[in-house]
């Protein structure tokens, strides 16, 4: 054994090695991301496969193809990718699985970095299957590999759910010393039951439905659910039950404030034990429940203490003490206790920090998308065109000066929200954004059905060869896999023209002139259209050059500053000036009308 210093995400990687997991799957989303990277890190060491899928879906599909054989597997995502993978999952709750199935679903309250707070232990209810909610790094881990052990007890999917607190937090945490995997899988046996059609289904739901009380059972002796700081009294005037992170808030906020309020900690919230919980509820006069996002708790607490006739007071989310949207932090929490304690608070209040300065989300300085966006709005001047983007740093398209995205949905809607658009206004011009990862993950099928369907619309692939926005990760058109080998990179431009696309180019948005034309060539092309915009991204390539501003050729006409947005270029001094932050792509030179910007030699 050995301490390492380990991130949540790190830590459930490391607990997935130490359980044994053989195949690992994902697609990347913050803030689940660095779980399949480290285990990207871990598999030439530890002896097992690790892939980027193209996306949730087919990730959760290949998993449970190991899961088949017997051999333990792991898949990860964040919250919205789960939506993704819900046609699969729903079906594996019915058919089950034979070697431990492990989805690490992060969740995004906030949001941070996401389209929606969705709660995946509200996902998990529906699903009928068991949620574990990790409070710390080190829970993350244990609760992976009892995770992968519930699994395989109840030949169910078991479902991790940390929150970015969780995934972004660190701490030291020992580590077992596993060389290499010690589980051979038994080999996929044949038979009727993975087969899934109607009968089986019918078959198969009375069981699932007794699973959820097996589960429940064998959750109450996992520990994860345990009484915490009750004062050895029979009874207490108020009690209180926590969630997840929600539970370090807690503890915080009593240890600033109050002492002698027992607390039921929850880390198994679906399906939630009965006993401890009718336990608590029995020598509580009153109980808080404080979890983020969803009421998943509460509405199992209610309805325990009515079906057991308690009278005890429970508040939380259903009377708005504790609010269902947003993330909770120990300020927060402190203020809903003071009001559910019904007493201030007994020490003084700390001195607030001074508010940071607001730094708007954008565009890195170089980026080849701002070029690319620029040139598409150059080409659509005096059409009324409409833009659809798509979800990835590109979406930032949609902030001023680009003001380049006007519809963004979810993964690869951009093409088929462009499509329904063509269908009620035909005459407007339809251009839809999406990047390469994002492509290969839901754009090809809304690509192949503009195609089927004549839809009048261009399609512009932003290809910096990577999947920027979660932190670089390969995909199929790098043609490099998850643990680093060189495979056959998947040309998009040949896949397009595949799928039946007609007009496809491909073009450097470094190159303003060849990309306006190649924008407004696609535009009135009568049909589907794909442009191409290639160029890696720029934290990929070193820096080669940068340019300045010539003071006496500059007519200090803002173009540079209004229709460009890049922040490498200000007005520190009331003219505008280039920073050292200048990454040298050059398109400033290329829109300055007076020739003013130069390049500089590094």
């Amino acid at each position: 054994m050995s301490v390492k210093l380990l991130m949540g995400n790190e830590a459930i990687a490391y607990g997935a090695a130490e359980a044994g997991v053989q195949v690992a799957t994902g697609y990347p989303g913050t803030p689940s991301s660095e779980i399949l990277s480290t285990l990207a890190h871990l598999a030439g060491e530890k002896g097992f496969y690790v892939e980027w899928s193209v996306n949730e879906k087919v990730a959760l599909e290949t998993a449970a193809g190991a899961s088949y054989t017997g051999a333990r597997a792991i898949v990860t995502m964040k919250q919205v990718g789960l939506n993704v993978a819900a046609d699969p999952l729903m079906t594996l709750a019915y058919i089950g699985v034979k070697g431990g199935l492990v989805l690490v679903v992060a969740d995004d309250p906030g949001p941070h970095s996401s389209q929606t707070e969705q709660d995946t232990r509200v996902f998990a209810r529906f699903a009928k299957l068991p949620v574990l909610d990790p409070a710390t790094p080190a829970e993350a881990k244990e609760m992976v590999k009892y995770a992968f052990d519930l699994s395989e007890k109840l030949n169910l999917p078991v479902i991790l759910r940390p929150t970015t607190r969780t995934c972004h937090a660190c701490q030291n945490i020992e580590v077992a010393d596993v060389t290499e995997n010690p589980r051979p899988a038994a080999g996929f046996e044949k038979g009727p039951n993975w087969v899934i059609l109607p009968n089986l289904s019918a078959r198969r739901h009375p069981w699932l439905n007794q699973q959820q009380e097996n589960a429940r059972e064998l959750l109450e002796d996992s520990g994860f659910n345990r009484l915490v700081d009750f004062t050895g009294k029979e009874q207490a005037e108020a009690g209180i039950i926590a969630c997840g992170v929600s539970y370090n808030y807690v503890r915080e906020a009593l240890e600033m404030s109050w002492s002698n309020v027992p607390i039921l900690k929850i880390g198994a919230p679906y399906p939630l034990p009965v006993r401890p919980v009718l336990d608590f509820l029995t020598r509580v006069k009153k109980v808080l429940i404080v979890e983020e996002q969803e009421p998943a708790v509460e509405d199992q607490v209610i309805a325990i203490a009515w079906r057991n006739k308690l009278l005890t007071g429970i508040s939380g989310k259903i009377d708005r003490l504790v609010p269902r949207e947003g993330e909770l932090n120990t300020d927060k929490v402190k203020i809903i206790l003071e009001n559910f304690l019904e007493m201030p608070s007994a020490k003084p209040e700390a001195t607030p920090a001074p508010e940071l300065p607001l730094r708007p989300p954008v565009l890195c300085a170089g980026c080849p998308h701002r070029a690319s966006f620029y040139a598409f709005k150059e080409a659509a001047r005096g059409t009324d065109a409409i833009f659809s983007g798509d979800i990835g740093c590109y979406t930032l398209g949609a902030m001023a000066p680009l003001n380049a995205v006007d519809t963004c949905l979810c993964m690869g809607a951009s093409i088929t929200i462009a499509s329904g658009l063509h269908r009620v206004e035909p005459a407007r011009k339809q251009v839809a954004f999406l990047g390469d990862s994002t492509f290969f993950h839901a754009g090809i099928p809304g690509l192949i059905n503009a195609v089927y369907n004549k839809a009048d619309v261009t399609l512009v692939v932003l290809d910096n060869s990577t999947t920027a926005m979660t932190g670089h990760q390969p995909h199929p058109g790098v043609g490099r896999t998850a643990t680093g080998e060189q495979g056959t990179p998947v040309n998009i431009a040949r896949l397009a023209e595949a799928c039946g696309v007609k007009f496809v180019r491909e073009v450097d948005p470094y190159n303003l002139k060849a990309s306006i034309e190649a924008a407004r060539a696609a535009m009135d092309y009568p049909g589907p259209a794909v442009v191409i915009m290639k160029r890696e991204c720029i934290a990929l390539v070193k820096k080669k050059k940068s340019y300045t501003i010539d003071r006496q050729s500059c007519t200090e006409c803002g173009l540079c500053l209004e229709d460009l947005g890049c922040p490498a270029i200000g007005r520190p001094g009331g003219s505008p000036e280039i920073s050292s932050s200048c990454y040298g792509c050059g398109i400033c030179a290329q829109v300055c009308p007076s020739d003013a910007i130069r390049e500089v030699t590094i």
